[in-house]
């Protein structure tokens, strides 16, 4: 449990601190007045009394305009805060509201581990289950680090706070809401529909050895949530080696000491325990309803009047796996009895994008007798398990990994679905590494699919179009041009 302070609630628990348009209090603010964190027309504060949490979480929440175009419709996050003393940041019960239902997107969000081993083959460091994120390693915000809004929390140095070590009232969070770069464009009949949207991003900063990790969630006007690490702080300086197989050369060349940097990998992996559910219903019945899917599309090597031919397909997996990427592959996670105005299933997308696909070091041997799981993976499915919570090192009798909890879980069905996304970064030094180092990241997207009939902010003039329309701009379509010229052009 995260202690707050004595005799407040959890939600109104902390002190806000924000950057810019000081007055007599420097900068401060301590409830409802408190300042923008820069968007103009967001609400004041991301702290929010109304968002029920579980004791010593925080609630939070941000209306967005869904897009920038005029009578947009708005869309709403809530979610509660979690600090963890190894996972750090966790955010739960993360719901999406829009202006004909809310979701709840997923019940927990969290980072499960950090590994780190160097190419030398002489370190790994284990930065979740070994070190964390959270107490004395997560760091005190600035307004450089944090231009809007920063959240003061009690960080307990050891632990919950309960047992041992003090706690620390302290600015550790930082909200802020910004323009998010263009959404759509489209110009038909000299009629221009063109927007800008909006994203709400939380973070805080992890400082472990010499590195200094920013862990960020990007929660957009579109629906969608971006999961991000950051990396920046310094290069090892007891990882150099003569070797120019396992680094590269940052030194001067009449240096004595060894010039090679010891290359790394950053090999990071998610936890995400799914909702996926409307109304207040039956929760455990509810979430016994997911289900997973995978997309595969493969050039069948046949051709057609002007391009190859291409199969493609969703394939159900039934029970718990490791999967792997590949071109044209994609996973979603979806509610089979939860459908949108079209009759679909409501859904969302893991989005990968640049991965360096990694096995994690603890995983390289097998921990069971009789293991036959390939353990590597870019994405894994289980069923929830309160006692899986590291991808490595986990304690307990459920396993110690994700190919533990494949492997014991096997037989069941999938249904409480959780995912574990795993993303890699392969950091080859560079001279500009030092110092300190460029900040540089790896990630993934949860895409909404199919979660609304047409696009949140759908244009008036567009609210007709949705499937295959009877004509263009009046012209039937079979009278457009044939061979493509014309079409998606």
């Amino acid at each position: 449990m995260l202690p707050l302070r004595p005799a407040r609630a959890a939600a109104v628990a902390v002190m806000l601190l924000t950057t810019g348009c000081a007055g007599d209090d420097g900068g401060r603010g301590s409830g409802a007045d408190a300042r923008t964190d820069g968007a103009a027309g967001v609400e004041t504060s991301a702290a929010r009394a109304d968002v029920p949490c579980a004791e010593g979480d925080v609630g939070l929440g941000r209306t967005l305009p869904a897009s920038s175009a005029e009578g947009a419709p708005s869309t709403e996050w809530t979610l509660c805060f979690h600090l963890d003393p190894q996972r750090g940041m966790v955010l739960r019960d993360v719901r999406l509201g829009t202006a004909d239902s809310a979701v709840l997107v997923a019940h927990e969000i969290g980072i499960a581990q950090l590994e780190v081993p160097y190419d030398t083959g002489a370190r790994l460091t284990s930065d979740i289950t070994s070190a964390g994120f959270g107490g004395t390693k997560m760091q005190t915000l600035s307004g450089t680090e944090c231009p809007g809004e920063r959240l003061t929390l009690a960080v307990p140095d050891i632990g919950d706070g309960t047992k041992f070590g003090d706690v620390h009232e302290r600015d550790v969070l930082c909200s802020e809401v910004a323009d998010a770069g263009l959404a759509y464009r489209s110009e038909e009949n000299g009629t221009l529909e063109a927007a800008r949207h909006t994203a709400w991003s939380l973070s805080t900063i992890s400082k472990v050895g010499w590195y200094e990790y920013v862990t960020r969630y990007t929660l957009s006007s579109d629906g969608s949530i971006g999961v991000a690490l950051g990396a920046t702080g310094d290069l090892s300086p007891v990882d150099f080696t003569d070797d120019p197989h396992h680094g590269h050369d940052v030194a001067p060349s009449e240096g004595e000491r060894p010039p090679y940097a010891a290359s790394h990998s950053h090999n990071a992996v998610w936890r995400v325990h799914w909702a996926l559910r409307t109304g207040d219903g039956d929760a455990a019945a509810a979430d016994e309803g997911l289900a997973v899917e995978q997309y595969d599309a493969r050039d069948t090597g046949r051709r057609g009047d002007q391009s190859s031919v291409l199969d493609g397909g969703l394939t159900r997996l039934e029970h718990p796996t490791l999967a792997r990427r590949t071109d044209r592959r994609w996973w979603r996670v979806l509610a089979p009895g939860v459908l949108n105005a079209d009759g679909h299933p409501i859904s969302y997308e893991i989005e990968l994008g640049r991965t360096d696909s990694f096995t994690l070091s603890h995983d390289e041997t097998p921990t069971g007798k009789g293991k036959e799981t390939d353990p590597t993976y870019d994405v894994a499915f289980t069923n929830a398990d309160d006692c899986q919570v590291f991808a490595t090192a986990n304690r307990g009798a459920c396993g110690a990994g994700v190919p533990d909890y494949v492997d014991l879980g096997r037989t069941r069905p999938l249904s409480d679905v959780v995912s574990w996304v795993a993303v890699g970064f392969h950091h080859v030094p560079r001279d500009e590494d030092q110092s300190p180092m460029q900040l540089h990241w790896q990630g993934f997207t949860l895409l909404p699919r199919d979660l609304t009939a047409q696009r949140l902010d759908v244009p008036p003039d567009r609210a007709d179009l949705n499937g295959q329309p009877d004509d263009w701009n009046g012209e039937p379509l079979d009278e457009l041009s044939d061979g493509g010229a014309g079409l998606g052009q």
